[in-house]
């Protein structure tokens, strides 16, 4: 803005239409004391100041504005009509001003001027914003740099108390600080320790990660200056960033030497351990082949005379002791205890060639229900029992074996039954989301559910773990006949099935057995010998 100071109007007008014709924006003051009064209000970027004032003169007022900060940047264009001597118009450069202009004053000089200090004026402004802005930056810098320099020195007070090696890298790349352990493995404090000849490889890989700006971490063998020996060493170097600018990196060598030889010592007693189990599991493998053909021939050869005594006894009871009706008693004793070793012999049998490797195969379920009811027939109809199926799926089995776990449930539910009350069985089953008795039905599940229940005499739950154990039994022998191996052997069967087997009951209100068995399977390698 330009400010026109004259006490006379028909001098200001003028000057104050030429320039706003040339789109400056333009004051006016009438008198020297104004003029101050808007200089210190107003930034203006030129004064036209009239010499001839009444009260305070042009010089006076020049005098007096080179007394405000502010107005240090505006220049100052004296006018007059009167005053044209040197003297005055050295007066007037001496006061402050930039110019000085005698009148009649040619427009067109007077423009260019006016638009030559106002050009000035505003780069000075623009300069001294500069001036501003550097300032302001380098003090940020300043105290950036302190407050760098402070941290740093902190991290090296900090990397000093370390009890292990640790070192500093500037942007370059160089070495920059190295705490008193790094002087155990290089006399160098601007050098790495050498590496061990097979560990080479980090040297070359560390520049990579080093431009790329990301954290680095390897293991390491150093080489020891006072023994010579290479030791390990986890070598671990972080980026420090600020505002996501890289400014350093932090390093440390940690010594895992006695760990690293420790986990090795390990991994060798593992290895040789491992092979020891190999080769101890082939022997017992042999073993068990053995013993299952071992077990085989003794079943047989203990059945063999078994059944000639059965047999002798049958013929002795009915050919001699037919009118000795004590003899009879102790015979039928003798029968049915032979009966039951023998049920034992092959129990036991069942029970140790279940550790023989299986072919697991698609079983129709209903199918196969069907004919283990058939070999029930007779005890069905003599209980008058009732047997519900439902529709059961096709899942992968070992047919021989599932069909001993169904035989042992439902001969358990025929035996156990209630006295004088009819045996109900029910199977059903259902697709679950899991391998768990609980599990929540699905109908994409890859697991099946069934459950066999009956409304027999039942058991306490409390005796639940001990059902699956062999020769475990919670009721008496002369009550209900049985070996205590059933249901051992319905367990062993569904763990060969990777399944699940439970049970749940209560006195006189019947047992609710639950199996739960993979819809596929994958079969293994059966071994040879």
């Amino acid at each position: 803005m330009v400010l026109i100071v004259d006490d006379r109007p028909e001098n200001i007008l003028p000057l104050k239409k030429i320039l706003e014709l040339h789109k400056f924006s333009v004051d006016i003051a009438d008198s020297g004391e104004e003029a101050l009064k808007k200089i210190l209000k107003t930034n203006y970027s030129v004064i036209i100041l009239d010499v001839q004032m009444p009260g305070m003169d042009g010089f006076e007022v020049a005098n007096a504005i080179s007394g405000f900060s502010k107005s240090k940047d505006t220049s100052i264009i004296f006018l007059s009509a009167v005053n044209t001597e040197k003297k005055f118009i050295t007066k007037g450069y001496t006061s402050g001003g930039i110019d000085y202009l005698t009148k009649p004053v040619d427009p067109d000089i007077l423009v260019l001027k006016v638009k030559t200090l106002q050009r000035l004026y505003e780069q000075q402004q623009e300069l001294r914003a500069t001036q501003d802005s550097l300032r302001n930056e380098i003090e940020v810098r300043k105290r950036a740099q302190e407050e760098l320099a402070g941290r740093v020195e902190e991290l090296r007070l900090v990397l000093a108390s370390l009890p292990q090696m640790a070192f500093t890298v500037d942007t370059d790349g160089r070495i920059e600080y190295s705490n008193e352990y790094w002087f155990d493995y290089s006399m160098d404090p601007m050098a790495f320790p050498a590496v061990h000849h097979d560990d080479e490889d980090v040297c070359r890989e560390w520049p990579t990660y080093f431009g790329r700006g990301i954290e680095f971490t390897r293991e390491v063998r150093l080489k020891k200056l006072a023994t010579g020996e290479y030791r390990y060493h986890l070598l671990r170097i972080i980026p420090i960033k600020q505002q996501d600018v890289t400014v350093r990196w932090v390093g440390t060598f940690t010594d895992i030497h006695p760990q690293k030889m420790t986990t090795e010592l390990l991994e060798e007693q593992v290895s040789t351990r491992t092979k020891e189990l190999l080769f101890k599991n082939t022997e017992l493998e042999t073993t068990n082949h053995e013993l299952q053909q071992f077990t085989w021939v003794v079943s047989h050869d203990l059945k063999e005379p078994l059944r000639k005594i059965q047999l002798l006894n049958d013929l002795i009871k009915d050919r001699y002791l037919k009118e000795n009706p004590e003899a009879i008693s102790y015979l039928d004793r003798s029968i049915k205890s032979s009966a039951r070793l023998s049920k034992l012999i092959d129990d036991l049998l069942a029970y140790s060639q279940l550790a023989k490797p299986a072919v697991f195969k698609p079983t129709n379920l209903n199918t196969l229900l069907t004919e283990i009811l058939v070999d029930f027939k007779d005890t069905i109809s003599k209980k008058g029992a009732v047997v519900s199926i439902d529709s059961l799926p096709i899942i992968d089995t070992v047919p021989g074996r599932i069909r001993q776990v169904f035989q042992n449930l439902i001969s358990n539910a025929l035996k156990f039954s209630k006295k004088d009350v009819a045996p109900v069985i029910t199977i059903s089953a259902e697709l679950i989301g899991g391998k768990d008795v609980n599990s929540e039905p699905s109908a994409d599940g890859q697991f099946c559910r069934i459950i066999v229940s009956d409304n027999g005499i039942g058991f306490d739950e409390k005796f639940l773990d001990r059902i699956f154990v062999i020769f475990q039994r919670l009721n008496n022998r002369t009550s209900y006949e049985g070996t205590g191996i059933g249901l051992a052997i319905a367990k062993k069967n569904i763990d060969k099935h990777n399944g699940v087997i439970s049970a749940q009951s209560r006195l006189d209100e019947g047992t609710r057995f639950i199996l739960v068995l993979p819809v596929q399977q994958v079969n293994e390698p059966v071994a040879t010998y």
